[in-house]
């Protein structure tokens, strides 16, 4: 009894939202006769008096890609994370940024005083004078050797001299310019400059504190990140790996800007699962219109480069109820069945795509929401 309410309920409020309790002329009684809604013990069922009244519709076969929706972060690409580093240790005496900040290549960052930098010039110095003196001794041997005053070994030894001389002289020259050094202005203190232009995303130096690779702490100052093109890295479960493929295209939806819509593009799929929840991580490099921030969260919509087979059915056929989708079926004997569905994407030409639900070549109810005009149209 209970069911036979419940679907008399239904077959009520179907009428309602359908129009099937809508008027038809009959031509030979010259009366108006209405379709009327009987009980039916299921539910799910709605039994038609006049079931001719609602046109059905064939679902088409379509051949569309597969749609797959999941959710990530944005992250640097680390080809254009750059650490920034002093070869010179000492003390940090000036810092012109700080974290966040947008910087320039070549500007600068910060400056340190650095005994090394007195240590590498007296080692120039001394250098420079070893390879005068050396020279001296090569030329002066040639003048003696050509009047025959020395051996020819002796010669060659002051000429094997002046080579190393100059080595170590050359050496010592480009220590400085390691350093950043001019070596005709040399300064106890060492500018550090930006390698790369983009985004101070880490900084790990304060004045006064010591820098450098050879002193304790930290021997990265700053981390300079490009954010001109970022990373989204997503989770994909396993089961849907066959979806996704390096070089395919991604559609990046942020919640922060619902208008915005960025494409990118898959550049590595993770060899390793998550063990826990079987995910790997896919990523998709993006071009950054400057309003990707890192750490923001993002949907990306794949599209699959395989198609299967789906229905397409008129979007009039589709009844939109509290947050679900359904159609009507023909069930026979005057019945239509209420079925559940997930709808797809929309097609330029007003149907939409069926993901599951109902296959190609099943019928369904036309108009669930016209019926008035369909019966004016009969």
């Amino acid at each position: 009894m209970k069911n036979q309410v419940a679907g008399t309920g239904l077959a009520m409020a179907v009428c309602l939202l359908m129009g099937a309790c809508g008027k038809k002329f009959d031509p030979a009684s010259g009366a108006v006769t209405s379709a009327q809604v009987l009980q039916a013990s299921n539910s799910d069922l709605v039994a038609i008096d006049r079931p001719q009244q609602f046109p059905l519709v064939t679902a088409a076969r379509i051949d569309v890609p597969e749609i797959l929706n999941v959710t990530g972060a944005v992250f640097p690409d680390i080809a254009r994370e750059v650490p920034v580093i002093s070869l010179a240790n000492g003390r940090v005496v000036d810092i012109r940024t700080r974290l966040d900040d947008d910087v320039t290549k070549g500007q600068l960052l910060f400056s340190v005083q650095s005994p090394d930098i007195t240590s590498a010039f007296d080692t120039y110095v001394k250098s420079v004078s070893d390879e005068q003196m050396a020279n001296k001794a090569y030329l002066r041997a040639q003048e003696l050797y050509k009047h025959g005053a020395i051996a020819q070994a002796m010669l060659e030894q002051e000429e094997d001299a002046e080579r190393d001389a100059k080595a170590d002289e050359d050496a010592a020259e480009q220590q400085l310019k390691i350093f950043g050094v001019d070596k005709n202005h040399p300064s106890t203190v060492v500018n550090v400059f930006a390698p790369i232009s983009g985004v101070i995303i880490a900084q790990n130096v304060t004045n006064a504190a010591a820098a450098g690779v050879a002193l304790s702490g930290n021997a990265t100052a700053f981390t300079i990140a490009d954010l001109s093109k970022v990373w989204v890295l997503c989770d994909v479960y396993e089961n849907d790996l066959p979806k996704v493929g390096i070089g395919q295209e991604a559609e990046i939806r942020l919640p922060a800007y619902p208008d915005k819509l960025l494409k990118g593009r898959i550049s590595d799929i993770g060899p390793v699962l998550d063990p826990t929840i079987r995910t790997a991580k896919v990523r998709i490099e993006v071009a950054n219109p400057k309003i990707l921030r890192l750490g923001m969260y993002v949907t990306a919509t794949l599209t699959s480069r395989t198609k299967s087979a789906h229905a397409a059915i008129p979007a009039s056929a589709i009844l939109h109820m509290h947050d679900r989708d359904w159609v009507f079926v023909p069930a026979g004997q005057g019945h239509f069945k209420r079925v559940e569905i997930a709808a797809g994407v929309t097609l330029p030409d007003g149907r939409q795509v069926i993901l599951s639900g109902i296959a190609p070549e099943q019928q369904v109810v036309a108009n669930v929401l016209s019926l008035e005009e369909t019966l004016e149209a009969q």
